[in-house]
């Protein structure tokens, strides 16, 4: 059902505001926008049938369903959340909570990393959920038949998988786990990030200051470029011509226009003199507020082995508790467990990480844990 009026609205979010939980999911479009496009919220609960909610179409008054989204105490159910947030954060500048991820869930669950929604569904109601709605144009009107009840669907059998995964953490005792990701996923900082930091997500082989801060520069810009444009980044300036640019540094247009990557004839229009202002500016800033060089320390020869024994330990660890390893640990994290003193501020020496493998990383490394073959299997033994 599409609700169509504001009485419709009021009235299913006060129904919903009794329940403990709620199952919510958007679609949204952002391919040509910098800013996702809400185009429909979909909502359910126990006793509750599934209701849309289409911004696109109708002109509702959404106060009510804000209240509900941060209303403490009702849950509000998502799979793979992250997206969804964000969109709520960009309209309300605020996160719906409390909230519970069905896929971080199911990683803890033993359902592997980062698990689709349909094959979830399928592996806890058995329910093959249809596929052909899914790459859609969700801003289209009227929406279609099959739209309409593919949409409905990710939220009718959310309940179910809720309710599953919910039990199954209960059980394990492990639901404190999740409230802890939670705690990531609600907070702002997941959401924004400085525009001076912005250039960190471009790959650029160049580690030299003076490059950095002229990828700085142009990063910065473009990123308020695209935003005020709402435009996705690569419409701007894509970024290998980002890269390329602040590697080459060209000092005129014709060396604007050597590099291969820019797309079209930025160089010889408005953003080329733009863009060579900028590296200008860069270049004249003062060198002690200059990006550091960013180099990660290669791992030392003697401690290669120990790398490859704390995998070794991840995988059994995980494997006994039937968790996800990408939960738990990436490389990185091992990486920094090599060293002498580990920084205190890795994840996997904090919390349940730390109760599930971070204490017997610690242990193995100072010689009180051991892993070898018992039987055929790897097994660990206690010094």
């Amino acid at each position: 059902m599409i609700i169509q009026t504001q009485q419709e609205l009021d009235a299913l979010c006060a129904e919903l505001a009794q329940k403990p939980y709620i199952t919510i999911d958007t679609e949204f479009l952002r391919d040509k926008t910098f800013y996702a496009r809400l185009c429909l919220i979909q909502v359910a609960s126990d006793g509750v049938d599934a209701h849309a909610i289409d911004p696109i179409a109708t002109d509702l008054d959404w106060t009510s369903l804000n209240d509900l989204l941060h209303n403490e105490n009702v849950l509000k159910v998502f799979h793979a959340a992250r997206q969804d947030l964000e969109i709520f954060y960009q309209l309300n500048g605020k996160i719906p909570s409390p909230i519970f991820d069905t896929q971080v869930a199911a990683m803890v669950c033993g359902h592997g990393d980062s698990i689709a929604y349909n094959r979830l569904v399928e592996n806890i109601t058995g329910t093959a959920l249809a596929k052909n709605a899914q790459f859609t144009d969700w801003s289209r009107r009227p929406l279609a038949d099959k739209q309409i009840s593919y949409a409905l669907d990710d939220v009718v059998y959310l309940r179910d998988v809720y309710k599953s995964l919910d039990a199954q953490l209960k059980k394990q005792k492990r639901d404190h786990w999740v409230k802890e990701e939670m705690q990531i996923l609600t907070s702002p900082d997941t959401y924004e990030m400085p525009l001076e930091t912005i250039w960190k997500r471009i790959k650029i082989r160049s580690n030299k200051p003076e490059v950095l801060v002229v990828l700085r520069e142009l990063a910065m810009w473009r990123e308020v470029r695209a935003r005020e444009k709402d435009i996705p980044r690569g419409r701007v300036i894509k970024d290998d011509a980002l890269a390329d640019i602040a590697t080459y540094m060209p000092k005129d247009i014709e060396g604007l226009r050597r590099i291969r990557s820019l797309q079209g004839d930025i160089a010889g229009g408005k953003l080329g003199k733009v863009i060579l202002d900028l590296i200008y500016k860069a270049k004249k800033s003062p060198k002690n507020t200059w990006p550091a060089p960013v180099s990660k320390a290669s791992l030392p020869k003697h401690a290669a082995p120990t790398l490859e024994m704390l995998k070794t330990l991840l995988k059994v660890n995980c494997a006994q508790e039937n968790v996800a390893t990408k939960l738990v640990a990436n490389n990185d994290d091992l990486e920094k467990l090599c060293a002498p003193k580990p920084p205190e501020d890795i994840s996997v020496l904090k919390g349940w990480r730390y109760e599930l493998f971070g204490k017997d990383a610690i242990d193995m490394k100072q010689g009180k844990l051991m892993i070898g073959l018992e039987d055929g299997k790897i097994t660990k033994f206690k010094r």
